[in-house]
């Protein structure tokens, strides 16, 4: 199966023209429409559908931004089952907020619900702020190799799933209150 950024004809990249995207998008969907190739042998009908999907498949994972992050760093192998580790000083800070969730569940404070949100939403505002510069550098990168570049994106990516979990509990926790 082709890369979906050569799919596409564009180059690699965390940050994408989301307009020119959808629009190759659209025009790949008229080109590889399967009602054009009804009357195709099936072998042809056969390709055209796997292209079909494989434009719906190269849409949805490039048009979302984690997908994408997601993607670029499995196609250079980097993010691999299992293997993806954290700094300790964030596991620890996650450590901290997750036992403060707990506390939550026997004893809930709406001011300490807030406070724990705040918390989290501070720390994914900062990260998306410090790893801005080198996904908009990306890969032209000064000074950096590309790998280790993708190493930080990764760190990145691993963290935000994390705090993602911790903002879903938080959610839920609000829901309930």
């Amino acid at each position: 199966m082709i890369n979906y950024f050569e799919f596409y004809n564009i180059p690699e990249s965390f940050i994408l023209d989301e307009k020119a995207l959808k629009a190759k998008y659209y025009q790949l969907s008229r080109e590889y429409h399967p009602d054009f190739y009804a009357n195709e042998p099936q072998q042809k009908q056969d390709e055209i559908l796997q292209l079909s999907t494989q434009n719906t498949n190269a849409y949805r994972t490039l048009s979302d931004p984690d997908l994408r992050i997601q993607y670029i760093l499995k196609e250079h192998g980097v993010l691999e089952e299992g293997k993806n580790e954290l700094p300790s000083d964030f596991l620890m800070e996650m450590m901290e907020l997750n036992e403060e969730l707990m506390e939550l569940e026997f004893d809930f404070d709406a001011a300490k619900l807030h406070e724990i949100g705040e918390k989290s939403s501070g720390l994914m505002a900062t990260m998306d702020n410090d790893i801005l510069p080198v996904l908009q550098r990306y890969p032209e990168l000064h000074g950096v190799t590309k790998e280790e570049a993708l190493q930080e994106i990764k760190t990145y990516y691993l963290k935000k799933k994390y705090l993602l979990r911790i903002q879903e509990t938080l959610s839920k926790f609000a829901a309930r209150s």
